[in-house]
């Protein structure tokens, strides 16, 4: 399946403590081969960041750390 068939039916999904006030909020989708689109929520029109699983582990596991400054 193409990429942008695949986004287009992607099930998009936000953190459930990111609420609805339009903050600064990112959607994920899991997509084929382990990768995982981002999204703005603000902006879903607007293409998606696909990445790796490895790229994602690693983030989620940075985030878990503290390692970035959010």
């Amino acid at each position: 399946m193409k990429i942008d068939d695949e986004l287009a039916k992607a099930v998009w999904r936000k953190a459930a403590k990111s609420g609805s006030n339009g903050g600064n909020c990112l959607e994920v989708a899991p997509l084929s081969g382990g990768r995982v689109g981002i999204r703005d929520t603000e902006a879903p029109e607007r293409a998606p960041f696909v990445v790796s699983a490895g790229v994602w582990d690693a983030f989620i596991d940075g985030a878990k750390r503290g390692e970035f400054d959010f």
